[in-house]
């Protein structure tokens, strides 16, 4: 046995030793190696003229081209160590549809990819878009539009939208003839998937930053069958007619996201109208889109479950900063949630950072779906 442990021992040693001589090589010779590359690398040119390795390895050599600008310029390696794993939207189109005022998600979202590179256009609301579009031009917004880097956010266009409505024969009477649409036209989903088509040809984003529920502040209960299925119209269907109507002009390898929240799986007294309802619809839809749209065009499709937000928006359910307060005193991350981290998230999940991410709810809400129990309740005593 001792003559078998030493024999273990000594080729453990050898083994230890080779691999060392492999790591510790003489820095000349690895700047020699270098070199040979450089040297090698350096008449690429002589490569990319060859026509059956650009016909038999285009993907390759295209690999190959990267490697090589890298591989030549030390300043160029540095700035990308230095900037680490960004997120890079460049040459990249957004439509976000929900976007009237400055401090909801949709706006944080549209913040977030403008940030990134993207070209962003945003569909709003026709009965808000007057005063959106004055409030852009007169500054207004200039304050929260200034991204990290001293820029402001620049909306290339705004759409009128209203997704209730798939196409004009949709659209009822007392709603043609509403004072706050007039003086708008091309609405309708189907109309503002042409418009963007003529103006832009395609897009690469869509963000669903919707969602109405003309009963929410009464219990489930007591919600009508026109207030629930208006709701559902609104807050997920709506999310459907989009990727239907936009499908077609998003370019193969883009991304959607939507907008929920976890009254789709738990209990959120207050929030009614058929909204929990509406919410899960959502998700359960994104899985189905993501199918769909996944094989049909390499189309991702996401959700992002986020928490309470003081938004315009939100105030209708009435309780909104309880909501706030509450999630502060529950969740593990015992901080204020800001619409910048929803942005942030949602800017990843378009990215090709997140390509193989699709189907999914991602909860950003400082950890509050986590939690069985509200700790700050009087009947709980955790000291």
């Amino acid at each position: 046995m001792a003559a078998s442990m030493a024999t273990s021992l000594q080729m453990l040693a050898t083994r230890r030793s080779a691999f060392s001589s492999r790591m510790m090589l003489p820095s000349t010779t690895i700047a020699d190696k270098r070199l040979t590359i450089q040297s090698k690398l350096s008449s690429s040119s002589s490569i990319s003229l060859t026509k059956p390795f650009c016909r038999s390895f285009s993907s390759a050599s295209q690999r190959y081209n990267n490697v090589v600008t890298s591989a030549i310029s030390d300043k160029n390696e540095k700035e990308d160590l230095k900037s680490g794993l960004p997120i890079d939207l460049r040459g990249k189109r957004a439509f976000i549809a929900g976007v009237a005022d400055d401090n909801g998600y949709g706006w944080a979202i549209a913040k977030a990819l403008a940030a990134a590179g993207a070209e962003i256009l945003v569909g709003t609301w026709v009965p808000a878009l007057n005063i959106f579009e004055t409030s852009l031009r007169r500054g207004k917004f200039d304050e929260s539009r200034r991204l990290s880097n001293g820029s402001l956010l620049e909306i290339v266009k705004v759409y009128p939208l209203d997704a209730v409505f798939d196409s004009l024969e949709d659209v009822p009477d007392e709603i043609k003839t509403n004072k706050r649409y007039s003086g708008s036209s091309n609405w309708t989903v189907k109309e503002v998937a042409e418009c963007v088509k003529n103006d832009f040809g395609s897009i690469d984003i869509l963000v669903h930053s919707l969602a109405n529920g003309p009963e929410v502040t009464k219990p489930l209960l007591e919600t009508s069958r026109k207030g629930y299925l208006a709701a559902l119209s609104a807050s997920s269907y709506s999310f459907i007619s989009l990727l239907q109507h936009f499908l077609p002009i998003i370019n193969p390898g883009g991304a959607t996201i939507s907008l929920t929240y976890i009254a789709s799986e738990r209990i959120i007294p207050g929030y009614g109208g058929g909204m929990s309802s509406a919410k899960a619809a959502l998700e359960s839809d994104t899985k189905v889109l993501a199918f769909e749209a996944g094989r049909k065009k390499q189309v991702r499709v996401n959700a992002i479950s986020a928490g309470p937000l003081g938004s315009r928006a939100a105030k209708a359910i009435g309780f909104i900063e309880k909501m706030i307060e509450y999630s502060y005193a529950n969740a593990p991350l015992q901080k204020e949630l800001l619409a910048d981290e929803v942005g942030a998230a949602a800017a990843f999940l378009v990215s090709p950072l997140a390509s193989a991410i699709t189907g999914s709810v991602v909860y950003v809400d400082n950890g509050l779906n986590t939690m069985g129990l509200a700790i700050d309740s009087p009947s709980l005593s955790l000291e």
